[in-house]
């Protein structure tokens, strides 16, 4: 079995007398340790994907696997135990909590884990150990990112989920999360999973899942990936 399996994922919005279907009858698997790419264009279903996956919104048919646990049968509480033990978020916008600092941002998401790293080691890992005492208004747009990576990497999750992390930062600043995705992937063996407008990142990872319709239309396996240093767009 996938560490990651989507079965007949089916996923419906009501709006009054209307039916939006965000996801129809999805399949796709994802192998534990692997770096995925989710690209399609806005409206394809790639956010409800991942939010059902993090456990922020359940299926309306079908089932989602993670780790041999059917996450779309789990009830409430053990859908709040999952979130803060399985799985880590980075956001567009980086959702800092403003009125604390970047080392307290991390310390923040580490008291509600059972197994979280020291929040010191991860600010060094993301490079900035030397920023730690600022507060995310004197950061730059890539400096809150590392923060929020930092703070999604400190609770040691199994899952690592990234709602286009980049799509707010220019190109140098992006390609410098995305090295730290792809590091962190790599060096903690964190299944990692990126949503993206951006096809040309694709070379990156090893495995892209096409979205279009509300379904993952195409699957390419990269045997090779490139390191994001020799990627341009």
């Amino acid at each position: 079995m996938s560490y990651i399996e989507f079965k007949d994922v089916i996923k419906e919005y009501k709006m009054g007398e209307i039916v939006i279907k965000a996801l129809d009858n999805t399949n796709f698997k994802i192998e534990e340790g692997e770096l995925v790419v989710i690209v399609g264009p806005s409206g394809a279903g790639k956010t409800t994907a991942l939010n059902i996956l993090g456990g922020m919104d359940n299926v309306t048919s079908g089932e989602v696997i993670v780790a041999g646990k059917s996450v779309s049968k789990l009830k409430n509480k053990e859908l709040i135990k999952y979130r803060r033990e399985d799985i880590g978020f980075v956001f567009q916008f980086y959702n800092l909590v403003q009125n604390l600092t970047a080392i307290e941002n991390v310390e923040l998401a580490t008291q509600i884990c059972k197994n979280s790293l020291q929040p010191h080691l991860v600010m060094k890992k993301v490079g900035l150990e030397e920023r730690e005492k600022n507060f995310p208004s004197q950061l730059s747009g890539g400096e809150q990112q590392r923060v929020a990576i930092a703070r999604a990497i400190a609770k040691n999750p199994k899952l690592l989920l990234c709602d286009e992390p980049t799509g707010a930062l220019d190109y140098k600043t992006g390609k410098q999360i995305l090295k730290l995705l792809q590091d962190t992937c790599r060096k903690e063996k964190m299944t990692v999973i990126i949503i993206t407008h951006n096809t040309a990142i694709s070379p990156m990872a090893d495995k892209v899942i096409h979205f279009k319709n509300g379904t993952a239309q195409n699957i390419e396996i990269n045997e090779n990936p490139k390191p994001i240093e020799e990627i341009e767009w």
